[in-house]
């Protein structure tokens, strides 16, 4: 299956539980590395339902938003009706469809780990303006944390493609500094998720490997995360540890 295809089904799940991203933080960040700069050009690709691209679009510079899913990018499209600079395009990463030295930055929010990296760095330096950036975003949830890992056992008890969460990423194993040939910089947030019982459940349910409501172990699948959100939940809450990372450096 297509990375794209695993979310066909998923997007308003996707839409609605999928953490957001620390705005203070990307603020400062975005202000460091666009500064004062005109006619600035961002391609947020592997945009999907718009999460990152709508906090990115409250900056006020032009983004092309690339998303080759057709349920997410009805719904990014959505999201984006009041953001008159912003252009969503059907797109991939390997092959997004945008100009020759178009883009300034590109940003990659908890999508990169699905690319053909050696295809997407291609595509990158095709588009990519001289001393353009890439970023790649991802919200990682802490492994050492109880309630991570039994989150982690239940899904690979009823998940046949549960490999990890986001795709079972393992940020030694994508080899970055093969990606980012003249190196990185990498920034790290705590960024804890506060959730109730339904965006707990939901979140879950919105991963690539989760059982879709007419799936034979769903009803088992979520009945397990119930019970695991009584056991960790105070107030009706629950705190899931989770960590930021971004990181953003030249290929060209």
């Amino acid at each position: 299956m297509h990375s794209e295809a695993k979310f066909t089904g998923k997007s308003t799940l996707y839409d609605r539980y999928r953490p957001g991203y620390p705005k203070r933080f990307f603020i400062e960040l975005f202000t460091e590395y666009i500064g004062a700069k005109d006619n600035f050009v961002i391609a947020d690709i592997g945009a999907g339902t718009g999460i990152f691209t709508e906090l990115v679009a409250t900056f006020g510079t032009d983004i092309i938003a690339i998303e080759p899913n057709d349920d997410m990018r009805s719904i990014l499209k959505e999201r984006m009706e009041n953001f008159t600079q912003v252009t969503c395009v059907n797109g991939s990463a390997e092959k997004t469809a945008l100009a020759d030295k178009s883009v300034d930055l590109i940003t990659v929010a908890q999508a990169y780990h699905w690319f053909d990296a050696i295809a997407f760095k291609k595509e990158c330096e095709r588009i990519l303006k001289n001393n353009g950036l890439v970023m790649l975003i991802w919200n990682s949830r802490d492994h050492t944390s109880s309630l991570n890992m039994e989150t982690a056992k239940i899904s690979k008890k009823y998940c046949p493609d549960f490999q990890g969460v986001s795709g079972g990423i393992n940020i030694e194993r994508l080899d970055l500094q093969q990606f980012f040939t003249h190196g990185y910089e990498h920034y790290a947030v705590s960024n804890p998720l506060k959730m109730d019982k339904e965006h707990f459940i939901g979140r879950n349910l919105s991963a690539s490997y989760a059982p879709k409501e007419d799936d034979f172990f769903y009803e088992e699948f979520v009945g397990e995360l119930e019970f695991l959100f009584e056991k960790y939940s105070k107030d009706e809450t629950i705190l899931v540890p989770n960590d930021l990372h971004v990181y953003v450096g030249a290929i060209i």
